[in-house]
């Protein structure tokens, strides 16, 4: 949420994509975006050849460190919105059901909003959380975002309780 938020306080337009580099390379170029990112730490620029490069997001918060005499910390502050839970990895022997599973206990039903874009994103009023099948591992990959530590650990809770039965 904060993503989009800040985006759009400053004038952008945030477009959401599905995970992977080769996905998100192919929307920026179709959108002209002229940043990409992820939540596992991948950050990709325009002027960049689209590439993900770590490296070139390190300088630029150095350079950002560099033209203000606050720490990293308090210039972090303002982008720091929400409680995040990391992501949580839990073997499943059948991703598919699981989502469909958690999609029923926690969608529409529920009074939430729901969407497949990459995986299974369900949206609440203070809290979202993502669960989506590892293209690599028999894991579904958990990321919970609420206003609150108690609310964030409340639904990731709840979730992995589901998803580990």
């Amino acid at each position: 949420r904060a993503v989009v938020e800040i985006v759009e306080e400053n004038g952008g337009t945030a477009v959401r994509s599905r995970v992977g580099h080769s996905y998100i390379k192919k929307l920026m170029a179709d959108t002209g975006a002229i940043f990409g990112g992820e939540h596992s730490g991948h950050f990709y620029f325009k002027d960049f050849w689209r590439a993900d490069s770590g490296m070139l997001a390190a300088l630029h918060a150095i350079a950002a460190l560099g033209e203000s005499s606050a720490p990293l910390s308090k210039l972090l502050t303002p982008y720091s919105r929400y409680v995040a839970s990391g992501e949580i990895n839990s073997e499943v022997a059948d991703a598919a059901a699981a989502m469909a599973t958690i999609s029923e206990q926690f969608g529409e039903s529920a009074g939430n909003q729901i969407d497949d874009l990459d995986g299974l994103t369900v949206t609440g009023d203070t809290w979202w959380f993502n669960v989506r099948a590892s293209n690599t591992e028999p894991l579904l990959r958990l990321n919970v975002e609420a206003k609150t530590q108690a609310r964030m650990e409340k639904i990731r809770d709840e979730v992995l309780a589901t998803i580990r039965g």
